[in-house]
């Protein structure tokens, strides 16, 4: 706890009105979660504005409010120009600046967040490490896991977990770090030390509008790291040489850069890759030395993930011989190119492939290796970007032999009228809609033949489907299983 103006010491514009120094245990952004002593700030969101609650939330025991403008209230109000700024200024000096006290890893980019964080976390703790990991999936601290609400959550809730990971001596904390989170200022106040761009393609234009919009989103986690010099701890970027995004990111930081890629020449890369439907091997050429990887992850994108986290840990001052036998260890990541294994003679993978680049490594990387037919499995989430539609369509089409469209997330919008946007993408006859997702996985598994490959891309780790304002249990890798089962049992040849 802490007082108020104790709290106010590092938030230097603003005007309080109604005069008091109360007591605060928390701060809070949503109304419905207020509790006695609280500081509540308001937000003016899309769907929702703070400032309408204040009554609710004095009644419920909050002692102070942050406010855009004035509120009529018995408690302290602190007037400030952007709430969200003030929301997370006042979060780290709250939890007393807990970053500053871990070594805190940020990864953005479209593709394979989720990947490098649960590598780095593996390549850490396999070196003595304690960790704390921040993500699509959930929190973990010291391999406890926690629920988390969006990829990259609301500043107080971050400061709170960080703070919570000091308390437990985390060495090493690995963030996902979403474009809508640096445009939202959710990750102001989060002192990175190493920050890495994984790549950039077409997704969230819903949000973004453009891609340069998008672009100049995922470059202010590097135009924000370590802009002054003689910190405690040296910061240091870590991009994709092959990407074209990172010449305009080496131009927006102030920190040394390391790079990696597999295409043009860099600090970290990987050479002789060869891939099979068992894993990938390749030569891993660091600054210091040549090491032979031979791990279970399959794919190029595969090699670009590890080779970003490598990157990433060699920074962090890891031992390099150790990280490869990490890497090799490595079993994967839900979700993830994850394969489902009922014992038949065709193989069924589940992949959280949702923008047209990441759908497209996969098939290509699928067809590397496939002796059968591909199928795929792929709808387009609803209340989201839309010109991505055809393009995952084509992409579908293009890159399979059976391409079945579905639905995702319809969310509030018309599941038919999804399905008919992703059509217009490609010709008549070149693919089969089957709008119920539950029937379009196990049609392909009623018609995989021997050595061929089904792709169910789009969800991967998720365990539910939401349609309309409803969430309702549905996980891709339960419906495979049990569709392969009741195949097998209708025909036990197969």
């Amino acid at each position: 706890m802490k007082k108020l103006n104790e709290l106010l010491d590092k938030l230097f514009v603003y005007q309080l009105k109604n005069e008091g120094n109360p007591e605060i245990t928390g701060i809070e952004m949503d109304s419905r979660n207020v509790e006695s002593g609280n500081l509540f700030v308001c937000i003016k969101g899309a769907n929702f504005d703070g400032h309408e609650y204040v009554d609710d939330v004095v009644r419920k025991g909050a002692t102070a409010i942050v406010a855009e403008e004035m509120v009529e209230t018995t408690v302290p109000v602190i007037l400030v120009r952007d709430s969200r700024h003030a929301l997370a200024v006042l979060s780290d000096q709250f939890y007393d600046h807990p970053t500053h006290q871990l070594q805190l890893i940020g990864v953005t980019g479209t593709n394979g967040k989720t990947t490098i964080t649960h590598i780095l976390d593996k390549m850490f703790q396999d070196q003595g490490n304690r960790t704390g990991v921040i993500g699509t999936i959930e929190m973990r601290i010291n391999n406890q896991k926690y629920p988390v609400a969006n990829t990259t959550p609301e500043s107080p809730f971050l400061q709170k977990a960080f703070a919570k990971m000091v308390d437990e001596n985390v060495d090493g904390a690995f963030m996902e770090v979403s474009s809508h989170a640096l445009e939202m200022g959710r990750v102001r106040g989060c002192d990175f030390d190493i920050a890495i761009f994984t790549n950039l393609s077409q997704d969230h234009l819903d949000y973004h509008k453009t891609m340069d919009q998008y672009l100049q989103a995922k470059g202010l986690l590097f135009s924000q790291l370590g802009n002054t010099y003689g910190n405690r701890k040296e910061k240091l970027a870590v991009l994709n040489e092959d990407d074209p995004a990172t010449a305009k990111y080496k131009k927006v930081t102030a920190v040394q850069i390391m790079t990696y890629g597999i295409e043009n020449d860099s600090d970290v890369m990987a050479k002789d890759i060869s891939i099979t439907g068992k894993g990938t091997t390749f030569q891993l050429h660091t600054l210091r030395g040549i090491y032979k990887v031979q791990m279970k992850l399959i794919g190029k994108f595969s090699v670009y993930n590890v080779l970003a986290a490598v990157t990433a840990g060699i920074a962090a001052g890891l031992d390099e011989q150790k990280m490869v036998e990490s890497v090799e260890r490595l079993e994967g990541v839900p979700g993830r190119f994850e394969v489902v294994d009922g014992g038949q003679p065709y193989t069924v993978i589940v992949d959280y492939a949702h923008t047209p680049d990441s759908l497209e490594n996969v098939l290509t990387t699928i067809r590397e290796f496939v002796e059968g037919k591909i199928s795929v499995i792929v709808g387009c989430g609803g209340d989201r970007d839309r010109t991505k539609r055809p393009l995952m369509a084509k992409i579908a089409v293009d890159h399979s032999d059976l391409a079945i469209f579905t639905s995702d997330n319809p969310r509030t919008e018309d599941p038919l009228q999804i399905l008919k946007d992703m059509e217009e993408g490609v010709e008549a006859g070149s693919y089969t809609s089957i709008i119920d997702r539950k029937a379009a996985i196990e049609y392909a598994i009623d018609i995989a033949g021997e050595n061929d490959v089904i792709l169910i891309a789009g969800k991967g780790h998720e365990t539910y489907q939401i349609i309309g304002n409803n969430t309702i249990d549905f996980d891709d890798r339960e419906i495979a299983r049990e569709a392969i089962q009741k195949h097998n049992i209708q025909d036990p040849s197969k």
